[in-house]
């Protein structure tokens, strides 16, 4: 099969998977956030924290509830990479350094997944399991149950601002959705090859006659969430790329499945939760829009001929893995950035100019191409919300969505949100290329030794995880500053959405008028796309001119 039709074929098949099974999915979601029946072992999980589960809490105190969990999250986390030498299990691993571990506590809490560290030489089983495994189906939840009392708020009309209860909606979603799929996926890895056990150091003879150690591990239970849960913490540093973790062509295609399948239905989910399908419909529309772009184009500067594409320099299977190719590595880079996974089955840094030009442009759209697991809906309705105001604005007519009035107040949310990553980002930036510490990480120098940097931060300020591989980033300085990018990431966007949420659940759902915009329509979907790129240019074209572009042109 020629590389064209295996590229054709493999975009195809992934098509094909989630048209079929995301309406069900999406079905499923929206029951479970709007069923007020809890599972008896979903009653012992609320006894177990001392929280009520059925009460109906304002969106203050779902944000408290939030980031109170996510605290106890990171202190734990924090301690346990510290302490982990004094754990069974550990390998004979030492602890974490303190910024290290401070690095480490944060990124899985906020579904990053950043690694500074090599996980087959630095974190022991134990800690992989119960530490960093543990928080890839919680930090998961957090973001679904968010987007969910997003979607709640939409749908209800003068509750006071009460949205829901964080509790029941993270239980839920952990015990009913991510358990299940992800045990049903580390099943089908063991049986295509991924490994599972707890051996500890092995030594193995390569083809050359040499020695390599390698440690084996729970693998494939933490693969299967790490994919699901859109995390993308490797557990070899090779990633999945490394044939533990993702063994074959057709391991591969599916592990991209399991990255978008939840995105794309929590966005369906939406359409059923407000009660009309059209409108979760043109979410998913505008989404897959964004992504086939993203795919499109990684694909073709890729696959491109050298002679067709002079600046594309050398072979394009540099830093890819032979078992998946041009193709395969494309289509997953797509994916791994379009979402908040972080994954990665072969070398960003080794992408041509162009490829890592889109990789970074699909981070910076705000990870809403689908997104992560509940972080894109959420994202994307907020754009959707800026749309409509300024679509409001050009008609003279007051801007609705779903029948919530959009004025002053409502506006400022949307606004604060979608300019907190960018300002995160674009200083995160400045500081690296400025602080002699952040200089020294580059491997490369000029406009790629740029892109090093512009990656790494950007990456950890949308939750994205993955990095580009040239950058030292495991120092003090890159530990430090990279951690407070992600916390910041994650937890200011999120308090603009539920502040949003409590506005709008507040607010009387007003009938449709002769002056209201179809929000369900392709006219609607291409404003929501042109917005979101839009949004995106006018913030990062300066950032990208210095890095892949200069590259690009060079």
């Amino acid at each position: 099969m020629s590389s064209v039709a295996a590229a054709v074929g493999q975009i195809a098949a992934l098509a094909i998977l989630l048209i079929i099974t995301v309406p069900f999915v999406g079905k499923y979601l929206a029951h479970i956030y709007t069923s007020e029946k809890h599972w008896r072992v979903e009653r012992w999980a609320y006894k177990l924290m001392r929280v009520d589960g059925d009460a109906d809490q304002h969106w203050r105190s779902y944000a408290m509830s939030v980031l109170g969990f996510s605290l106890i999250g990171v202190l734990f986390l924090y301690a346990f990479a510290r302490l982990q030498h004094a754990f069974p299990l550990s390998l004979g691993f030492s602890g974490f350094p303190a910024a290290g571990a401070f690095n480490t506590a944060i990124s899985f809490v906020t579904n990053t997944n950043w690694q500074w560290y090599s996980g087959e030489s630095a974190a022991g089983h134990l800690f992989q399991m119960t530490g960093l495994a543990v928080q890839n189906f919680v930090s998961a939840a957090v973001g679904l149950a968010v987007a969910a009392a997003f979607a709640r708020a939409l749908a209800r009309s003068r509750s006071g601002g009460r949205i829901g209860n964080f509790w029941s909606d993270m239980v839920r979603t952990t015990f009913r959705v991510l358990i299940p799929m992800s045990f049903v996926g580390a099943l089908v890895l063991i049986f295509f090859g991924a490994i599972q056990n707890f051996h500890g150091m092995h030594d193995l003879t390569t083809l050359t006659g040499g020695t390599q150690h390698l440690t084996g591990g729970p693998v494939a239970s933490q693969e299967a969430i790490k994919q699901i849960g859109t995390n993308g913490g490797g557990f070899y540093n090779a990633n999945s790329a490394h044939p533990f973790e993702n063994p074959t062509p057709f391991t591969n295609l599916l592990q991209i499945y399991w990255e978008l399948i939840l995105p794309f239905s929590i966005a369906w989910a939406f359409g059923l939760i407000v009660k009309d399908k059209r409108q979760g419909g043109a979410i998913v529309a505008t989404m897959a829009a964004l992504f086939s772009m993203g795919v499109a184009l990684t694909t073709w500067v890729e696959m491109a001929h050298p002679g067709l594409a002079p600046m594309l320099a050398g072979g394009a299977l540099e830093g890819k893995e032979v078992r998946f190719g041009e193709a395969g590595s494309a289509l997953f880079s797509a994916a791994t950035t379009a979402t908040s996974t972080g994954a990665v089955n072969s070398m960003h840094d080794s992408f041509t100019a162009a490829g890592g030009g889109v990789q970074l442009f699909n981070m910076m759209l705000g990870e809403i191409s689908p997104g992560g697991v509940g972080s894109g809906l959420y994202g994307m309705l907020m754009l959707a919300v800026v749309t409509v105001f300024l679509c409001g604005l050009m008609v003279g007519r007051t801007p609705e969505y779903l029948g919530k009035k959009i004025g002053q107040r409502e506006i400022i949310l949307p606004a604060l949100y979608i300019l907190a990553t960018p300002l995160l980002i674009l200083i995160g930036d400045a500081i690296a290329i400025t602080a002699k510490d952040g200089l020294a990480g580059m491997l490369n120098t000029g406009p790629h030794g740029f892109s090093e940097i512009l990656y790494a931060v950007t990456s950890a300020g949308n939750n994205n995880g993955s990095a580009f591989a040239g950058l030292t980033s495991g120092t003090t300085f890159w530990d430090t500053l990279l951690g407070l990018i992600m916390l910041f990431g994650r937890f200011l966007p999120m308090i603009f959405v539920l502040a949003l949420a409590g506005r709008f659940a507040s607010t009387k759902i007003l009938p449709p008028s002769a002056g209201t915009l179809p929000t369900h329509k392709p006219l609607f979907i291409a404003l929501l796309a042109s917005v979101a790129v839009v949004v995106v240019g006018l913030t990062y074209v300066p950032a990208l001119v210095l890095g892949p572009i200069a590259e690009a042109l060079s």
